[in-house]
């Protein structure tokens, strides 16, 4: 009997001993939550394939999941809980109505590492991470200030908050710089992918006289009103391709992929701290996608030559004098926004007559 006590205790304490090396040996869990679904071709899209892409380059040293079709809110927050309990080592939240979801869940599970894509709020556990859209609609702003027959420019929004707001103005502020009759029509979705709500904000800004769509909705709908009614757009968030040469003539490509392998990669190697990162042009984060020849030449060359200044950080999109909607000074001549001033922006430039939503 003793020497059955004997060989147990033992064998428990070799049990015990191993259990720290068998816990390295697992893989590293990683999960998503998207607020639309993988197959939307615009903004979860890219992500899951920056989830992919994590796959591809850690093999087993990582295991992922995702949570697709997320609405903002109560459901956020269950989903967010959800991967937590499973054993994600790390949780990446890709909606910005996510944000206080992710800090509730995250106060309950301080070992679990939380990063929300395009939020403000962090914590030791919680990291942001964000993409300086407002580069790339500079330059697909000036392909429709060329490209324009009508001066009166369209732009779909998805919810009235800084993020769409800088690239409502920014996109405006370039094709009045190549085109000074431009005009700029606004319509609000209030859904970050909703099809139908979509082609019904397109459809209502070509009644308009819109012949250039550009958008901050997910979804290829526009581009499909677009193309019924002969005018041109701009793939949103992935590269939209399947519209190519018209009526997509140029993209936003948000490339999250070499951010989640970065960041994993900090998880594996142990050096994960919190932060923020805001990254463009020049960091290979935005990315213009192909222009096409349904674009003049010398249109192209323009673009491209932004594209380049701003990467180059020669350029800055928002550089003075530009004034507020109201017509009060906003930047002077030569001085550039800064990012607090970005982050927070809740106002139109002059130029642009519509309201903004509050």
């Amino acid at each position: 009997m003793q020497r059955r006590t004997l060989l147990a205790t033992a064998s428990a304490l070799i049990m015990a001993l191993a259990a720290p090396a068998l816990a390295q040996d697992e893989p590293l869990k990683v999960g998503f939550i998207y607020v639309g679904p993988v197959g939307d071709g615009g903004w979860t899209y890219q992500h899951d394939l920056g989830r992919q892409a994590i796959e591809a380059e850690y093999g087993d040293r990582v295991e992922t999941t995702f949570i697709e079709s997320v609405p903002e809110g109560a459901d956020a927050e269950r989903a967010l809980t959800q991967l937590a309990l499973a054993g994600n080592d790390i949780i990446f939240a890709t909606s910005f109505g996510f944000m206080d979801p992710v800090m509730n869940v995250a106060a309950k599970f301080p070992d679990v590492k939380f990063e929300h894509a395009t939020g403000y709020k962090r914590s030791d556990n919680v990291a942001t991470y964000d993409a300086r859209f407002y580069e790339g609609r500079a330059v697909i702003g000036t392909i429709a200030g060329r490209m324009t027959e009508s001066d009166i420019i369209g732009y779909i929004g998805s919810f009235p908050i800084p993020e769409v707001i800088q690239g409502i103005n920014s996109s405006f502020i370039h094709a009045r710089k190549v085109n000074p009759d431009v005009q700029m029509r606004v319509v609000w979705a209030y859904s970050w992918f909703d099809p139908a709500k979509e082609a019904e904000a397109a459809s209502a800004l070509l009644a308009e006289g819109v012949d250039v769509i550009l958008q901050h909705t997910d979804s290829t709908a526009p581009l499909a009103q677009a193309q019924q009614a002969g005018a041109i757009g701009f793939g949103q968030a992935s590269d939209m391709a399947a519209f190519k040469p018209s009526p997509r003539v140029a993209s936003i490509i948000d490339e999250w992929s070499p951010y989640y392998i970065k960041r994993v990669g900090a998880m594996l190697d142990g050096t994960w701290e919190s932060g923020a990162s805001w990254a463009g042009i020049g960091d290979g984060e935005v990315v213009i996608g192909e222009i096409t020849d349904a674009v003049p030449a010398e249109v192209k060359a323009e673009a491209e030559a932004l594209r380049d200044a701003i990467g180059a950080g020669e350029y800055h999109p928002f550089t003075g004098p530009l004034n507020k909607a109201d017509g009060s000074v906003w930047l002077a001549e030569g001085e550039t926004a800064s990012d607090d001033d970005l982050q927070s922006m809740n106002f139109y430039v002059e130029g642009i007559t519509a309201q903004i939503p509050q």
